[in-house]
């Protein structure tokens, strides 16, 4: 599998912090997509088990879910990743453009985020977003967490720095 690189985020993830891998070769170029660097598989570089592996040992310690934007077009890969993320005690999401994934592929998650990108439905952050946000372990969509409305900022005390 090539991924074009990796990353820790805050945001993809409610309540938690991902070690995020973004996939390359993605079929779907979604128009608007923000990563167009995805859709060839040339880009990038091979992930594998042992890569993997010393990835997680970096930040292991700072992590809670490891999530992949994009991979279910190398299932049977995205899976063995997945299993060893879990073998590591570590909370599993995945992110795709579909507007589903398989039953083997979500027997092996944790979250999963669901629906093409459309620009005049906006993202999880809006509320006529067409995609979907889901605790699978909990059978709950959690697409509420992503407004803003949860997420009001707490006014700054000018009087403690």
């Amino acid at each position: 599998m090539q991924i074009f690189k990796y990353d820790i985020v805050f945001q993809e993830v409610p309540h938690h912090i991902s070690l995020a891998f973004y996939v390359c070769g993605c079929p779907l170029k979604c128009p608007g997509c923000h990563s167009t660097e995805l859709w060839s598989e040339k880009n990038g570089y091979k992930l594998d088990i042992p890569l993997f592996n010393e990835i997680i040992d970096r930040y292991h310690d700072r992590i809670t879910t490891v999530l992949f934007l994009g991979g279910e077009w190398r299932e049977s890969e995205l899976i063995e990743f997945l299993k060893t993320a879990r073998e590591r005690n570590l909370l599993t999401a995945f992110y795709t453009g579909a507007a589903d994934a398989s039953p083997a592929l979500k027997s092996h998650l944790d979250f999963l985020k669901v629906g093409p990108w459309r620009r005049e439905l906006g993202g999880l952050d809006s509320p006529s977003t067409n995609q979907i946000f889901y605790d699978l372990k909990n059978n709950r969509i959690l697409n509420h967490l992503f407004q803003r409305e949860h997420n009001k900022e707490i006014p700054h005390d000018p009087t403690h720095p």
